[in-house]
């Protein structure tokens, strides 16, 4: 809850100062202030060696969506550059205060975003509010098109991620360049068969995470995984699990996994070569028959 309003004469007009508190996914809070000295309410500590600075904000009638950015300097004790490139800071609160900063009972929250984008810029974060809006400018409902749009093993799509089919418990054996991981095993699946899948594994801090794999290179010895995103992967010797791939096509979803009466796409879709074309005798089969068996 917010202070009471506060009355902003001049005198006090020279104490004011704006504290942000973040709040993330997994429970971390960490605060922030634009004043010189560290304050404390509402059992959160707001420091100022962030150096963190907001943009213009602006508030609009309707449901028209606003944002703001604010940033700061990368600090190895709150937020960290692993930690923005591994998404940790991802659908983050933030609400935003106006604080006396010589009586902090006398504050006012003045608003409460989530972060949409975070990004790294020469040793600063970006950090991109969107108000409480912006869920209504996301696109709602299913799209009629021919990849599948469910995510391998979620409530759409069934197929039980538990079966041994699926998954497979690994080793790092070594890293490489870039995000390039070797894995141990490799002999009981076919080669690609986790491209396009997702390794999971936990950090040193006990943190589960997750990275989707770009390309897979297997032999009967070992695997070397290239993973998408930035950010460190996991270091020699942890324990990773690997979840199979999927390219969302039909034909995948038939003959690698068999569940194709689940399949959440349109495959038989026409094109847009099909739907702006004419008809000509010998050009294409009509006989009635699917485009995709």
């Amino acid at each position: 809850m917010s202070a009471e309003p506060m009355e902003l004469g001049n005198a006090q007009a020279t104490t004011l100062c704006h504290c942000w508190r973040l709040t993330c996914a997994d429970g971390l809070v960490l605060g922030f202030t634009d004043t010189d000295q560290t304050l404390a309410f509402d059992g959160a500590t707001f420091t100022p060696n962030s150096g963190l600075n907001a943009s213009e904000v602006r508030e609009s009638a309707g449901l028209a969506v606003d944002s703001s950015d604010v940033e700061g300097a990368l600090n190895a004790a709150s937020i960290t550059e692993e930690d923005v490139r591994a998404g940790r800071f991802d659908g983050a609160v933030v609400e935003t205060w106006l604080v006396n900063w010589s009586d902090v009972t006398e504050r006012r929250l003045l608003r409460r975003a989530t972060i949409g984008e975070i990004s790294v810029q020469s040793g600063r974060f970006v950090a991109s509010l969107e108000s409480a809006a912006a869920p209504l400018d996301r696109p709602q409902g299913r799209f009629v098109r021919r990849s599948c749009d469910a995510e391998l093993g979620d409530e759409a799509c069934k197929v039980d991620l538990n079966d041994p089919r699926w998954h497979e418990h690994v080793t790092t054996i070594g890293t490489g360049p870039g995000r390039c991981v070797r894995v141990d095993g490799g002999g009981d699946f076919l080669a690609g068969w986790f491209e396009g899948g997702v390794l999971l594994w936990t950090d040193t801090v006990g943190r589960r995470r997750s990275a989707r794999i770009r390309r897979e290179m297997a032999n009967a010895d070992c695997r070397v995984l290239e993973l998408d995103g930035n950010g460190s992967g996991p270091g020699q010797g942890a324990s990773c699990t690997l979840i199979a791939g999927c390219d969302k096509a039909f034909h995948t979803c038939r003959e690698k996994f068999v569940n194709q009466l689940n399949y959440r796409g349109f495959p038989h879709l026409p094109g847009n070569d099909v739907a702006y074309s004419y008809v000509v005798r010998g050009a294409m089969p009509l006989d009635g028959q699917p485009v995709v068996k």
